[in-house]
């Protein structure tokens, strides 16, 4: 049974300051989702790629709190993130407080799916939560 289905759109340039103030990434991503770019890449390039990934993170995380109808309220934004499973297909890892809050709304089985997208300007993350039982 689904529980909750939400949906976020970001725009790339607004996490480009982010991108630059390494607090405010580890303030709202998760270790999982934090990563650099190599030194070879431009630096215009580097930041729109850089951008591009943050925005598409944090649109999943906007959208799993509006799957869990709670909005951000007891969740801490650097407790759950994305990360790609074998296959190359994001997931999200939960931390212990955020995999406590799913267990008691939505019940211990249940699932999360998630999906991202980016385009030049925009990310977009949708996200379905199955109810366990």
């Amino acid at each position: 049974m689904i529980f909750g289905i939400g949906c976020d759109i970001a725009k790339v340039s607004r996490f480009e300051k982010w991108v630059k103030n390494p607090e405010l990434i580890h303030r709202f991503f998760n270790d999982c989702e934090i990563i650099t770019t190599s030194d070879a890449v431009e630096t215009e390039k580097k930041l729109h790629f850089l951008s591009e990934h943050y925005a598409s993170r944090f649109a999943a995380k906007e959208a799993f709190a509006k799957a869990l109808g709670t909005g951000f309220v007891g969740l801490e934004l650097c407790d759950f993130g994305l990360k790609k499973d074998e296959n190359g297909r994001p997931e999200f890892s939960f931390g212990a407080k955020t995999a406590e809050i799913i267990k008691k709304i939505c019940g211990k089985t249940a699932k999360v799916f998630v999906s991202i997208s980016h385009e030049k300007e925009f990310a977009v993350s949708y996200v379905v939560i199955e109810m366990g039982v």
